[in-house]
């Protein structure tokens, strides 16, 4: 599937416009450029409705990005914002599933060929093909390293433990990581046979 954009080329007209009207007194064509040239920055150049997009390596898919909305803006430092969140799939190299991303915001930036890096924020949930769970506020995807990390308060959940601390450091599908500042563990064998023994 493609990406559905809707252009912001009419809303870029019309502010300019708007703003040459206004400085055309002055009759100075450099400010109303200048002007004209910032506010184009703010708004973005492309806008895309229920987005879908593919990244590979070396004509394999490697992971598939999803949003409710996207929004493109260029200039020097070309970036995309997903203000209503998103869910990034990662998958190895039979194409089979080995992680899941989800968050309630997000922004990327590309290198000029494909995304370098990704920033989420806000009930950042991952998971891995075994089950196990990392949540956090604020995470990095770095895709030109493959890994993912954070200086933020995290909690991870498996099927034997749950561990809170303060940083992580992962590879892209979250198989390995490491907490950096431990802050406490639960072995959940142990309290569930704690239980059972008290009752």
């Amino acid at each position: 599937m493609s990406i559905i954009k809707i252009s912001s080329i009419s809303s870029i007209l019309i502010c300019s416009m708007l703003l040459a009207l206004l400085y055309s007194c002055e009759n100075d064509i450099a400010k109303v450029n200048s002007v004209t040239a910032s506010i184009q920055q703010l708004l973005p150049v492309e806008s895309g409705k229920n987005v879908e997009i593919m990244y590979s390596d070396s004509a394999r898919l490697r992971a598939k990005l999803t949003a409710p909305e996207l929004n493109r803006y260029g200039g020097k430092k070309a970036y995309m914002e997903l203000p209503k969140g998103l869910e990034v799939l990662f998958f190895n190299e039979k194409r089979k599933q080995q992680t899941k991303l989800t968050a309630n915001y997000g922004i990327g930036f590309d290198n000029g060929n494909q995304m370098s890096k990704m920033e989420v924020k806000n009930k950042v949930v991952v998971i891995n093909e075994k089950g196990d769970k990392l949540e956090t506020e604020h995470l990095i995807w770095d895709a030109a390293k493959k890994e993912i990390y954070t200086d933020e308060f995290v909690k991870i959940s498996t099927k034997d433990e749950v561990i809170w601390g303060d940083g992580l450091k992962a590879n892209q599908d979250f198989s390995e990581y490491e907490i950096t500042n431990v802050k406490g563990q639960i072995a959940l064998k142990d309290e569930e046979f704690n239980t059972k023994k008290d009752e």
